[in-house]
Parts: structure tokens; C-alpha cells; sequence
């Protein structure tokens, strides 16, 4: 096989696996302030009882600036990395601003920069590899969980389904239910026939159509 072809196959290769792998990054603790109990929110550390009734009225946040709206709102500056090492709203890390990446624990602008550079990202797997090259296997699984990559509604795997926040079996099996999707407005509605427009819209911002 000449050169050229094996490496075009090696690509198609590589990029099916990456599509195969999860997109949302692992959870190792962190709070989504859109699932999590008043009782949950309440033992997170610097939230006291008008923060906490804040995010609960202010719910469902659909990107982390709009959490941050409202934390910085009761909590100073100093605090806010005990806050976003406890609850978070996961970043498309495709849209994603400056700001927003900004605001995870660790990450300042240098790291920042690391996050914008490899965009745009089509998996998660390749934000592991890349990111890799600049910390340890333990701080890019830390960092995963603040992000993630959208899935395609048409291809993606029931297992990387039910790594979006807040999405069980049952909704799994309405997501693959009404397949293909032609447009991002089929999907609100269609799945607008389970659940608010709300949450119709935060479950939007994992999912894309390609």
C-alpha cells in the first residue's frame, strides 16, 4: 500500500475511534448546580443560604458565565475556587470563553491558552492528548470534568448518551428514539414531549447534529 493511502486510512482509523469514545468528561465529585438538592448545594464550601437560594432560583444555567453571574454576586473573588472545585456547569470546550475556562480551579491564562489552541475538538480523547502534553494523567482527568464535546444525535453511542448530566436510560431511549435527526428543532421537539423547555435546552447544549 503506498504511503500516502496508509496514512489517509490511519486517520479515518483514528478519528472513528475517537468518535466512539465518551464526551462528557468523567465526574469525580463535582456538583452540577442544575441537578444538585438545596441540601447538596448547601454543604458546598463558601455558599451560604442566599447564594444557595440564588442558584436554586436561577436554575437551569445553561453556561458556566451564567453561573458565575450569580456566584459572584454573593461570594468574593477569593472564594470562587473552593466553589468551582465543588459545583460547576461543564464547558463546551468548542464555545467555551476566555472567562469561562478561566474560572476552573488551577487554570490560569496559560493553560487557557492550551484549551482555545487545539479547537476545534471533534472528542474528548483528544482533549486528554493534547492537554496531556502539559500535566500529569491525574490533572487531565481533574480538568475533564469541567468540559466536554458535543455528540452527534445520529451517531453517538448509548453509553456516551448517558454521560450527559442528568440523563438516565429511559431518556437514553427517547434520544436514539427519534433518529435521524434532521435539525436541532426536531430534537426540541421531540424530546420537548418529556420534559420542560428548559431542560430542553440545557440537554441542547450537549448535542449537535453533523
Amino acid at each position: 500500500m503506498k504511503r500516502s493511502a496508509l496514512m489517509w486510512t490511519t486517520t479515518v482509523l483514528f478519528l472513528t475511534a475517537l468518535s466512539a469514545t465518551a464526551q462528557v468528561g468523567a465526574n469525580h465529585g463535582l456538583l452540577n448546580p442544575n441537578l444538585a438538592s438545596e441540601e447538596e448545594l448547601a454543604a458546598a464550601p463558601g455558599l451560604d443560604a442566599d447564594a444557595v437560594a440564588a442558584i436554586l432560583e436561577g436554575r437551569p444555567f445553561l453556561r458556566a458565565a451564567d453561573l458565575h453571574a450569580v456566584v459572584s454576586a454573593h461570594v468574593a473573588e477569593d472564594g470562587f475556587d473552593a466553589i468551582y472545585g465543588a459545583i460547576w456547569v461543564p464547558i463546551d470546550l468548542n464555545d467555551a470563553t476566555s472567562e469561562e475556562i478561566g474560572l476552573i480551579p488551577g487554570v490560569g491564562r496559560r493553560m487557557t491558552h492550551e484549551f482555545e489552541e487545539y479547537r476545534p475538538y471533534t472528542a474528548l480523547a483528544q482533549f486528554h492528548r493534547e492537554i496531556g502534553k502539559y500535566v500529569d494523567d491525574d490533572e487531565v482527568e481533574r480538568l475533564a470534568q469541567y468540559v466536554y464535546v458535543r455528540i452527534d444525535l445520529n451517531t453517538a453511542s448509548g453509553e456516551d448518551i448517558l454521560t450527559i448530566p442528568g440523563v438516565g436510560r429511559r431518556m437514553r431511549h427517547e434520544f436514539e428514539e427519534y433518529r435521524p435527526y434532521e435539525a436541532m428543532a426536531q430534537f426540541r421537539r421531540e424530546i420537548g414531549k418529556y420534559v420542560d423547555d428548559e431542560e430542553v435546552e440545557r440537554l441542547a447544549r450537549y448535542v449537535e447534529i453533523r
